[in-house]
């Protein structure tokens, strides 16, 4: 099919790629001329496991163009929305780009044409924006199709799903709609992928509450971890024991940070502000309770690092290991690693952080933090060690070898990933998150 990706940030960028891969033909377009230039010349402008190889053979295939030409995208019959929906000043979602998005697309479509929406958005949204779609080309239809993409897994979640939703209108409409979804994801849905076909609005809801059910999930483990460091339990073992539960299940149960990026934190906010707007606000207010959790295990971990510095954190050397909020990205949007890493600083601690891709996009948001190319550089010399992000390389680093390099042998695992018996085994002192 000949496909329109509108958008080439994070969630574009995956999508139009991962589409070229299924072996369509696409155009992708966004108004950042040097963020296009860069897709264009088979760079990504973020670090993504699988997309530039993705990329690379989908620009050798000649199956994917990059501009910022919004009439490239005339001759498509499907028109993906992937613009950002960030945070407004309320807590509520900012569809600036979504709208412009529609309003710069609307004069490109032909009877026949379907739009299908790819952000998160509040919930309504779908709706307004079909009318206003239907009003301006009465033959084009706007469908929703929400993404469910985890940041180190995105091109697989793409083209490899546990499941596509649907939101379609009702009647003859909603059938064209899903045959032409259906013809888009031919492949994946061969592979035997679930495919559910709903309302609009429902498909605004499923990815919303999908994540506030994770950040709950979350919060609760780390919730947990708290009374377990008061009475002296190991929230690692309670995880296991309550995980073998098949209504609880054990993912997501791993209490550390809590959780940052550029989807969980913003969309429960937005979820909450949403629910205000429709009179339900008391419905979402316990989200309020998963937020402060969250925002708290932060303040613990640097509670903790002034304990192991004896109360004087001022001229002492800090080795942080990792800054994006999650291994697998270079992601540092609300990142709980590289917000404790600024805390320490304004503490008057010497930081020396390392991660091994996000050290570029930390700088640009926390410029006095001294990055470092190297675990072992990040460490030396260090009065205490914080692995806050559970990159592989840090999991597996040789204790013996760091307590060479450090000048106390006491780290904080801020992510419960080391093996605690071989680093107190290599003389360190050893905290974990509720162990």
């Amino acid at each position: 099919m000949k496909i329109s990706v509108i958008g080439c940030g994070y969630l574009g960028a995956v999508h139009a790629a991962s589409m070229a891969k299924l072996g369509h033909d696409v155009v992708a377009v966004d108004v950042d001329p040097v963020k296009i230039e860069r897709l264009a010349a088979g760079d990504a402008p973020f670090f993504e496991p699988g997309l530039p190889e993705i990329l690379a053979e989908a620009i050798a295939s000649g199956r994917i163009r990059f501009t910022t030409d919004m009439a490239a995208v005339a001759g498509s019959r499907v028109h993906f929305l992937a613009v950002g929906t960030p945070q407004g000043p309320t807590g509520a979602a900012d569809l600036t780009y979504v709208d412009a998005a529609v309003a710069g697309l609307v004069p490109h479509l032909s009877d026949g044409d379907f739009v299908v929406g790819k952000s998160t958005v509040p919930v309504g949204t779908a709706a307004r924006l079909a009318a206003s779609v239907s009003e301006s080309v009465p033959g084009a239809t706007l469908v929703w199709n929400p993404e469910f993409l985890r940041e180190g897994f995105a091109v697989q979640d793409t083209i490899s799903p546990d499941r596509l939703v649907y939101g379609v209108p009702s009647g003859a409409a909603g059938d064209a709609a899903v045959a032409a979804l259906d013809e888009v994801y031919a492949t994946t849905l061969a592979d035997g992928t679930p495919r559910l076909v709903v309302d609009l609005a429902t498909a605004e809801l499923v990815k919303v509450s999908a994540n506030a059910f994770l950040a709950t999930k979350i919060s609760f483990i780390n919730a947990m971890a708290e009374i377990a460091e008061v009475v002296g339990a190991d929230v690692t073992a309670l995880a296991d024991a309550i995980g073998h539960d098949e209504r609880i299940g054990r993912k997501f149960l791993n209490a550390g940070l809590g959780f940052g990026g550029g989807c969980l934190p913003k969309d429960i906010r937005a979820f909450q502000a949403r629910a205000t707007e429709l009179g339900v606000g008391e419905s979402l207010d316990f989200l309020a309770d998963v937020d402060a959790i969250n925002l708290r295990r932060r303040a613990h971990v640097v509670t903790l690092a002034q304990e192991l510095l004896e109360g004087a954190v001022a001229g002492k050397r800090v080795g942080v290991l990792g800054l994006a909020f999650k291994p697998n990205s270079d992601d540092v949007r609300d990142s709980p690693a590289l917000d404790i890493a600024a805390r320490l600083v304004e503490l008057g601690a010497t930081v020396s952080a390392y991660d091994p891709q996000a050290n570029g996009t930390a700088a640009r948001i926390r410029p006095e933090l001294t990055y470092v190319d190297s675990a072992d550089a990040a460490v030396r010399d260090a009065d205490l060690v914080l692995v806050l992000t559970e990159w592989n390389e840090f999991r597996t680093l040789d204790p013996a070898r760091v307590a060479g390099l450090v000048a106390r042998p006491v780290v904080v695992d801020g992510r419960n990933c080391l093996d605690r018996d071989a680093w107190t085994a290599a003389g360190f002192t050893v905290r974990g998150m509720g162990r």
